[in-house]
């Protein structure tokens, strides 16, 4: 790997396990003497990082800035490279992540219905029956890991409700699920057979949800997207989002079965891995910052809410889900940063290093929960701002809420110097969080 060389200070070694550890010292590094940087990533690819949090504001936003990989001017070895592995194959390039607009524009209306703050709040319940019922199942035993017994299955099974995939196949999607966040730590290649795996089964449940859509047609109006859990038979509409999305297509808007599957896959992916770690690098914030969440804890007790949820804006903000942005490639020669970004150059904007920016953030690198100035980008900025935002803020509340009032002497299990990150490039999470706690009495 290699990295420009500041001509005064030698650059941070990137991408090492100890930076996956800690990075924010090489990002503050960065900040200051080169706020966009060209790095050779592990894959091998080049991309230039972003680091600062006007110039990232600005990327996020900036229509040359294209989100589609075929405007990458790539050599063959990075072939396939930036994006997720399997997507290709697949047949799934074609969701939010990968286009811009008008297509974008004609996807994104189709799916938004689903995460208004009506329908996110119509949902909540089922999101606390979740989050209760995964607590039971460790509460008793005194000591669990957090990642693998409840951060992880958590929005696996809330994303799949809102999906309609049947109960009896979301242990399946949560092994796929279990694999594609692995990043390297599972068999070779299991990855991309897990992309083709669930591509195969959302191919075959889009068939039989619209065969069972034509046979009652008038049992879902079109455009009515989920209220309720989409956990029936396949063979019975529901008012699930890929019921919702295949009626609209149906009635003329034009959605392929390529993109539906695409649209039902991405928002699997990025609506889970997020969540898990926003619950994951959450928690472990607050049990390593015990005033803050003692604060926290006092104003649960009293049955308010908005320290909670400002809490969780500066836990996305201070060691949030999203390192790095997702891919962007440059359309034509643009200047960002005071640097010359070259057609075709791919472009990754460093979340994590623009939301401690000091320029941006009184005391950046310290959690304040009632930090009220907080307009992090911990959900992206612009036309590709997160979907799905309002449903991870519920689920993170109701996660840390839930877990601080029902275990309430909660702490880590072991040396936090013994916690391992996993690799990747775009996610931030913990490979494990063992906690013990007072058993719950059954």
């Amino acid at each position: 790997m290699t990295d420009q060389p500041h001509p005064h200070h030698p650059a941070p070694e990137l991408f090492t396990w100890e930076f996956a550890t800690n990075p924010y010292p090489a990002y503050a590094w960065l900040r200051e003497h080169e706020p966009v940087h060209r790095t050779r990533l592990p894959s091998g690819v080049e991309a230039w990082l972003v680091t600062r949090y006007a110039d990232a504001k600005q990327a996020l936003a900036d229509p040359r800035l294209s989100k589609n990989p075929a405007h990458h001017d790539e050599p063959a070895h990075a072939k396939g490279k930036t994006g997720i592995p399997g997507e290709r194959k697949a047949e799934l390039m074609t969701h939010l992540l990968n286009i811009d607009p008008p297509d974008h524009t004609r996807l994104r209306r189709l799916v938004s219905k689903a995460f208004t703050p009506r329908r996110v709040a119509e949902f909540a319940p089922r999101v606390q029956e979740l989050t209760n019922d995964l607590i039971d199942r460790f509460a008793a035993e005194g000591s669990a890991d957090l990642i693998h017994d409840f951060a992880f299955p958590l929005p696996i099974y809330a994303i799949c409700d809102l999906l309609g995939v049947p109960q009896e196949d979301q242990d399946d999607f949560r092994d796929w699920a279990g694999m594609m966040i692995r990043h390297g730590g599972g068999p070779r290649g299991g990855v991309a057979r897990s992309v083709k795996k669930m591509r195969a089964y959302l191919a075959d449940l889009i068939h039989r949800k619209r065969e069972a859509l034509s046979d009652a047609p008038d049992l879902l109006p079109a455009g009515n997207l989920p209220g309720t859990p989409g956990a029936a038979s396949p063979s019975a509409p529901t008012e699930d989002l890929l019921s919702g999305l295949i009626r609209a297509s149906d009635q003329g808007e034009h959605l392929t079965e390529n993109e539906a599957a695409a649209m039902a896959f991405i928002l699997l992916f990025a609506g889970f891995e997020t969540t898990v770690n926003l619950i994951g690098n959450g928690t472990y914030a607050l049990l390593t910052h015990p005033e803050q969440r003692a604060l926290l804890e006092k104003s649960l007790a009293a049955g308010e809410r908005g320290l909670l949820e400002t809490g969780v804006e500066e836990l996305l903000r201070y060691d949030g889900p999203v390192e790095l942005a997702t891919w962007r490639f440059a359309t034509q020669p643009l200047s960002l940063g005071g640097k010359d970004i070259a057609a075709g150059d791919p472009v990754l904007v460093v979340l994590a290093a623009a939301d401690r920016d000091p320029e941006r953030f009184a005391d950046p690198d310290v959690l304040d929960l009632g930090r009220r100035d907080n307009q992090h980008l911990g959900y992206g900025h612009g036309i590709h701002y997160c979907l799905g935002a309002p449903l991870a803020r519920l689920e993170g509340q109701t996660a840390l809420a839930t877990l601080l009032t029902r275990l309430p002497d909660l702490q880590l299990a072991g040396d936090p110097a013994d916690l391992r990150w996993r690799g990747g490039l775009i996610m931030r999470g913990l490979r494990t969080l063992p906690v013990e706690f007072t058993p719950e009495r059954r």
